[in-house]
């Protein structure tokens, strides 16, 4: 059987699984899922004593039907060997009266690797035997900090492929900086990015959509672009595997017997690690319940317990950087498949986001997906304690991301007959100036308890101040915001006449710029949401400059962070609106 996959947001498009691959994202911008998902289910009786690999075989095989078994068993073999420092691959240890599932044993030290490792593999067997033979494929892709490395290594020297990623500059860790910029390989380029990991995102979710580039990119160069996001189903899938190989391990030491549920507590900020938890479940997992684990930066814990999310909002740099993420894009497959595939209604909520930077889903929608999925959050002090807290019980180290998993596990109602699983998503060294000082501190007061939502018990009153602005709701999800609240919250700039310049790393004025390969136009006028714009010449020397877009009155303004809102008239003479 051959299973299709098509657009979260239409159902134009049929593609296979390899064709999905190479591709990273649907003309429309939508997310590629398939109808066919859980139709065909795992066997988790026969789990126990099989190897890592021999489980990633099962998975796979039933989430990519179209790649033969030998072509699997390849893509295994060369993605799960000698590079990981343990056998197991994802080894589960005990901690404390629960589970940790160490994902950093790969090259990179981040569970980005468990899928990194084998994506450059499946992007090798996806060339049609009937195309172009001198085709290459680009990868572009935006990362808040661990998936740069892991993408880096894993498409390094890559036959046929080239790699660039995009990284918030001053917003990822040292190390992780260190180690994006250190890659080595012919293939390899890296580019710092004046914004967040949003703008990064943002800009190449841009990029996939513009469907001229893609034509003179395909005919002049032989060259076609993808993704080693988690918006790319070939990076989603492989996360599957580990919570299967978890539930494996749990049956191995007589932990549950076969059908027994099981809770996952995932830190995340793209929403693609839990959703390969959702996945599984829909493959025969038995999963009781999927907890969202966030950082201040928690739009995703907002919108659990509302129904709305709303990015517009404060942007936090957090000691748990991979997280800091305010567009969750993910979080689309899931409202997929909760919504029974209803396209229509995933591309009004989209359209919302990209408009309005807010979208509110209806509450039978928002019910459904609380019975599967609880959410909490934990501040710094909070992630620091955890850090400390954890290695002064359980003689156990973990990282800022896992920390605030682990507040959320000490602090949510416990079900003795359940298991509890923390996904470990990053190796503590990578953060060592945290850890130590998280380590040698002195632990705070305790504190009131955290905000946190569970799928068995009502939402928690509104946290203090500090929340984001919602729009009223009115009858139409297509007709607010009102002109009113945008009135409200958004103040129009004031013009002055300072010249422009000084914007790139070569000191051309803005208008001398060469030509951008896409524009992103936003609302500059709340200095809120942000967007990319990336021009050639900038992105060949390691640069990706931030601008910010609108036509407004017959002009085009552009938004540095550094100079302020330039407004460029039909005759390219260029004034600063401070």
């Amino acid at each position: 059987m051959t299973t299709t996959f098509h657009s979260t947001r239409s159902t134009t498009d049929s593609l296979t699984a390899k064709q999905a691959i190479r591709k990273g994202i649907a003309d429309d911008g939508g997310l590629f899922v398939s109808d066919a998902l859980g139709k065909t289910k795992v066997d988790v009786a026969s789990l126990p004593g099989k190897s890592y690999q021999q489980i990633a075989a099962e998975v796979l095989g039933a989430l990519l039907p179209d790649f033969t078994a030998e072509e699997l068993g390849q893509c295994i073999a060369d993605a799960y060997g000698e590079q990981w420092s343990d056998e197991r691959i994802t080894p589960l240890k005990p901690l404390g009266d629960d589970y940790v599932l160490e994902l950093f044993n790969g090259p990179t030290s981040a569970f980005k690797d468990v899928a990194l490792q084998i994506l450059p593999r499946f992007m090798a067997h996806t060339t049609p035997a009937d195309g172009d033979a001198d085709e290459k494929i680009m990868i572009l892709t935006a990362t808040s900090g661990d998936t740069g490395k892991a993408a880096l290594a894993g498409f390094a020297d890559a036959p046929g492929t080239a790699i660039t990623v995009f990284y918030p500059e001053g917003k990822v860790s040292q190390v992780q900086e260190l180690q994006m910029t250190t890659q080595a390989g012919s293939n390899v380029q890296v580019a710092a990015v004046e914004g967040n990991f949003d703008d990064a995102q943002s800009a190449v979710k841009r990029i996939f959509g513009d469907r001229a580039l893609a034509e003179r990119l395909a005919g002049n160069s032989h060259v076609v672009l993808s993704s080693a996001n988690s918006i790319n189903v070939g990076r989603l899938v492989p996360q599957v595997v580990y919570y299967f190989s978890a539930y494996a391990q749990l049956l191995a030491d007589q932990v549950i017997n076969v059908g027994d549920e099981v809770e996952f507590v995932v830190p995340t900020g793209n929403f693609g690690d839990i959703l390969a938890g959702y996945y599984a479940k829909l493959l025969g997992l038995p999963v009781k319940h999927l907890v969202v684990a966030s950082d201040k930066n928690n739009v995703l814990f907002d919108f659990l317990t509302t129904g709305t999310y709303n990015r517009q909002r404060p942007f936090f740099q957090t000691i748990s950087p991979s997280m800091d993420i305010l567009i969750s894009s993910n979080l689309e497959r899931m409202l997929y498949y909760l919504s029974e595939g209803d396209t229509r209604l995933i591309s009004m909520l989209m359209n919302d986001l990209n408009k309005w930077g807010t979208y509110e889903i209806p509450e039978e929608l928002l019910a459904k997906i609380r019975q599967i999925f609880g959410t909490g959050w934990a501040d710094e002090d909070q992630v620091r304690e955890s850090i400390k807290h954890c290695w002064d019980e359980n003689h156990y180290v973990i990282d800022p991301h896992t920390a605030c998993g682990y507040y959320l596990l000490e602090q949510m109602p416990r079900d003795p007959l359940t298991p509890r699983v923390l996904l470990s998503t990053a190796s503590p060294y990578k953060f060592p100036r945290v850890v130590n000082e998280a380590l040698a501190s002195t632990p705070p007061a305790p504190t009131s308890s955290a905000w946190m939502c569970w799928p068995t018990r009502p939402a928690p009153p509104p946290r203090p101040p500090c929340v984001v602005l919602r729009p009223p709701t009115c009858g139409s999800r297509t007709s607010w915001p009102s002109t009113a609240w945008r009135t409200t919250w958004r103040r129009p700039p004031r013009r002055c006449d300072s010249p422009l310049t000084a914007l790139t790393d070569n000191s051309q004025p803005i208008h001398a710029l060469p030509a951008c390969i896409g524009f992103l136009f936003s609302d500059v006028t709340s200095r809120r949401s942000r967007h990319v714009q990336a021009c050639p010449s900038l992105v060949t020397r390691g640069f990706l400059a931030a601008f910010h877009l609108q036509r407004a009155n017959g002009v085009l303004l552009v938004f540095s962070r550094k100079a302020g809102i330039a407004m460029l008239p039909a005759n390219g003479k260029i004034h600063v609106v401070c």
